[in-house]
């Protein structure tokens, strides 16, 4: 199988998790219903998502509640973890969860959040450089063998990570920028692909970032950078559900503040998902074929009516 068909795999993002019960029980309905992982995001203030729990403590719960889900974070923000200790995280809760983990790690991009930690925001190529550089720490630590690197940011002398990991732990990387998107091609095994962050600490809602002609641009930058390794394509989605597909679009539509117009824009949305289930899953083997998607996840607002989606076509 070529890059442009791996076997679809879904998972969920557990935005709504409050509490230890919210999260055993969204992560045992997530693994009955088929989902390959649960995933949760990394911050330390309530916006945008509402308050979340720590995510590499949470999973460690999660995995002992489960036995088959895979546990993943999207994304870490990469400041506010050194990469020496977040190896040893990542490297323990695979190891407890039976290679179960999958690492996901950003340059950080909410500015409001820094401001309110009290750490400083630095511009985005200081920030971005400083996850290159720890993504290469990461995979050095991760890979179970001594490790030396100096860089900018970043220095390690011939240090080794316990547990050594059992595998070649998975890195997630979410980019959406030009050099963002190198940099997952060149280090990471899985691209979340996403609109570019904004120099004011928000995610650009632009429309043309989420039109085909970017997308395909995007996943080109990817595959360039890759230099021929396979690396997989993933996308966060909010499926739009409703018998009428067109209608679905143009609620999309009015609710992002594209406006009504904009409704055949988002039927052709990499992005977008709307109609019902059946429609869901025609558009993304449609555009797995055009660009090579195959990893999708979902808000857990959406887990259960999404799931004949992911029972239609995961594994295929």
């Amino acid at each position: 199988m070529d890059e442009h068909r791996r076997p679809f795999r879904f998972g969920v993002v557990g935005e709504s998790i409050r509490s230890a019960d919210d999260l055993i029980a969204t992560a045992r309905r997530a693994e009955r219903l088929g989902y390959a992982t649960l995933t949760l995001r990394d911050h330390v203030v309530a916006e945008p998502f509402g308050d979340q729990l720590a995510p590499l403590i949470a999973l460690a719960a999660a995995a002992g509640a489960t036995s088959t889900l895979g546990l993943g974070t999207m994304v870490l923000s990469n400041d506010f973890r050194h990469p020496v200790v977040l190896a040893k995280e990542a490297a323990t809760l695979d190891h407890v969860s039976g290679g179960r983990f999958e690492l996901g790690v950003g340059a950080g991009w909410l500015r409001e959040e820094y401001r309110r930690a009290g750490m400083p925001f630095d511009e985005a190529g200081t920030r971005v450089g400083r996850l290159e550089e720890s993504l290469r720490v990461l995979r050095g630590l991760l890979s179970g063998e001594e490790t030396a690197f100096a860089g900018e940011h970043y220095r390690v002398d011939g240090l080794t990570v316990f547990p050594c990991p059992g595998r070649r732990l998975p890195i997630v990387v979410g980019a959406g920028s030009r050099r963002m998107l190198g940099i997952g091609g060149r280090l990471a095994d899985t691209v979340g692909v996403l609109p570019r962050a904004l120099p004011d600490g928000m995610i650009s809602d632009e429309i043309s970032e989420r039109l085909p002609g970017t997308i395909a641009r995007k996943v080109g930058r990817v595959r360039e950078a890759a230099a021929g390794r396979d690396v997989e394509l993933s996308m966060l989605v909010s499926p739009a559900f409703g018998p009428d597909p067109r209608a679905a679009a143009a609620r999309t539509a009015v609710l992002r503040g594209w406006g009504a117009s904009a409704a055949e824009l988002v039927l052709d949305m990499p992005s977008q998902f709307v109609g019902p289930p059946e429609h869901m899953a025609e558009q993304m083997s449609a555009r797995r074929e055009r660009y090579g998607f195959s990893y999708y996840l979902v808000p857990d607002g959406h887990m259960e009516r999404f799931a004949p989606v992911v029972e239609s076509l995961a594994g295929r």
